[in-house]
């Protein structure tokens, strides 16, 4: 799938730059004390101070600053080089310490030292361009120190099997489970526009990039939850915890999804009740 993970790096850097655009000045936010990080994936991460944090597919650097502003020592990872040149940029204008490597995770992991990782962190839209969970799991399990533990919060995947056509949601043709592949002629959307303010955290939403253009397609995976703990038991690790969310944090998926304060985002009335987001908690 290698030639897939370097078409989706391509893609996303198009994207990271439309997605930073909208996002005013963080350095200062997070300098001020700013944080991009939500309750749920704090209350599964418990206690930061002195912890090694490795934040796979870590994006852009917001999400990782935030954490090593909590006392961890953080190494995020990233397929993009416009998300780690930022996220690099940001650690030093921000004052916050951190490590930020440009690799497919794959790589990372295989060639990561064995048992140096007190925690492995991934968030938010990262399970649907992995193409081999059951590789990525085993991989955590060995960069995980004896008690270490991975800790995952993720849109649910039963986001896949629903759409917005013709001003309802309805159930989606599209396959779901065991790794589908889904290619996108449109590329990585700027979802950050779509969102709005949602996504920001306290900074300041600017206009940036208008009506972004990916010129770069992309590929997904799509993955159960059955699929998703399969590959983690298998790999070793103890699953602790697992939580549901019926909100999704920060993003709007569908048209008319209900504002429920907090930056937690709602199904659309009349639509299917299901969880927005999943959480998990699993240890070495």
């Amino acid at each position: 799938m290698r030639e897939l993970h370097e078409q989706n790096r391509r893609s996303w850097n198009h994207a990271t730059v439309a997605h930073n655009s909208h996002k005013g000045d963080q350095a200062a936010f997070l300098r001020g004390g700013g944080s991009t990080l939500f309750p749920e994936e704090l209350e599964l991460l418990g206690d930061l101070a002195g912890r090694r944090l490795v934040h796979l597919q870590c994006n852009a650097g917001q999400d990782s600053l935030s954490l090593a502003a909590r006392g961890a020592t953080v190494t995020g990872v990233d397929i993009s080089d416009q998300a780690i040149a930022f996220a690099a940029r940001l650690s030093a204008d921000a004052g916050i310490p951190a490590t930020f490597v440009r690799a497919d995770v794959y790589d990372w992991l295989a060639a990561a030292p064995p048992a140096t990782a007190d925690l492995v962190f991934s968030s938010y839209g990262a399970l649907c361009w992995l193409s081999d969970l059951r590789t990525w799991a085993r991989g955590i399990a060995g960069v995980l120190a004896p008690g270490g533990r991975l800790v995952l919060v993720e849109f649910h995947p039963l986001l896949d099997l629903v759409e917005a056509r013709d001003g309802a949601i309805v159930l989606s043709p599209a396959p779901a489970s065991g790794g589908a592949h889904r290619p996108w002629d449109s590329g990585v959307r700027d979802y950050v526009a779509d969102s709005g303010a949602g996504l920001l955290h306290g900074a300041t939403y600017q206009p940036g990039v208008v009506d972004f253009a990916n010129p770069e397609a992309c590929h997904e995976f799509l993955w159960t939850v059955a699929d998703v703990v399969d590959a983690i038991a298998s790999a070793g690790l103890v699953i602790e915890r697992v939580r549901e969310w019926p909100y999704a944090n920060g993003c709007t998926f569908f048209p008319g999804m209900v504002d429920l304060g907090d930056r937690r985002w709602g199904m659309p009335p009349g639509a299917p009740v299901i969880p927005l987001m999943l959480g998990l908690a699993a240890r070495r």
